[in-house]
């Protein structure tokens, strides 16, 4: 069932996605070369408990996992992208780094994720974590009243494909509110003009993420960690958005990238 909501609602996940957007700008912030994965788990966990929110990872239990998930932040290197799970690793200069995270405040869910170079940034890096943004971006102005879901996913394939990067299909975005996972898959490749009228009130986490030259994904034996098939490199930009009759809110933007 996909639920509309209401502007006071709407402003509720907004407190959710501020406190969001403040845990990922400090762990993006904490990240440098011999930091542990564990530490910024563990920072995360901090800020959750300090600010009452309930993480949505913590016994999270999909039907693709190993087990319930034990952590509030999801932590991917690399060739890793999606579902990475905290572990003791202390990050090296170069790498690139994928922080997901998502709590409840009261009720409401807010999930956002940035990527990050560690220490000395490759062009190559630099460039997969900038489509990814320019993707999110794309996908965000396509999520009006009256334009179609598949707008929002051909708006994100067509970033994709000016930067020449495959895209899967397997995850994407998503309705979220009253739970991380709500109806409504949005899918990084699609066709304009199809799919499902977008509608005021209508609340989705937006989420491109590339791998440099391959469209398949590999799991590791925790269960959780997706990798790109290849070992190539991967990026991953997310944001909670709400769609309002001025257009689209994001209810996850971090202080860094509001205008002036």
């Amino acid at each position: 069932m996909i639920e509309l909501k209401a502007a006071a609602e709407i402003e509720r996940m907004g407190t959710t996605g501020r406190f969001v957007a403040e845990v990922l700008s400090e762990v993006g912030g904490l990240a440098d070369v011999g930091v542990n994965l564990m530490d910024l788990e563990h920072h995360a966990r901090g800020m959750v408990e300090r600010r009452g929110a309930e993480s949505c990872y913590w016994d999270y239990a999909p039907s693709f996992g190993r087990g319930p998930f034990r952590n509030v932040l999801c932590l991917a290197v690399n060739d890793a992208v999606l579902h990475g799970l905290p572990h003791d690793y202390a990050l090296r200069d170069g790498d690139v780094l994928t922080a997901d995270f998502a709590v409840m405040i009261d009720g409401w869910a807010a999930d956002s994720a940035r990527t990050v170079i560690v220490g000395t940034p490759a062009a190559e890096d630099q460039r997969l974590i900038r489509a990814t943004e320019e993707a999110l971006e794309a996908a965000i102005e396509a999520a009006r009243p009256g334009n179609r879901l598949g707008d929002i996913s051909a708006a994100i394939w067509a970033v994709a494909c000016d930067y020449g990067y495959p895209v899967n299909t397997e995850f994407g975005g998503h309705g979220i509110g009253r739970t991380m996972h709500e109806d409504l898959h949005v899918p990084n490749r699609g066709r304009a003009g199809r799919g499902l009228k977008l509608r005021p009130g209508l609340t989705l986490a937006l989420e491109p993420w590339f791998a440099r030259t391959t469209d398949q994904i590999v799991y590791d034996p925790d269960g959780w960690t997706i990798r790109s098939a290849d070992g190539s490199r991967t990026a991953h930009s997310e944001h909670t958005v709400a769609i309002t009759e001025d257009g689209p809110l994001v209810l996850t933007r971090r202080e860094a990238e509001v205008p002036a």
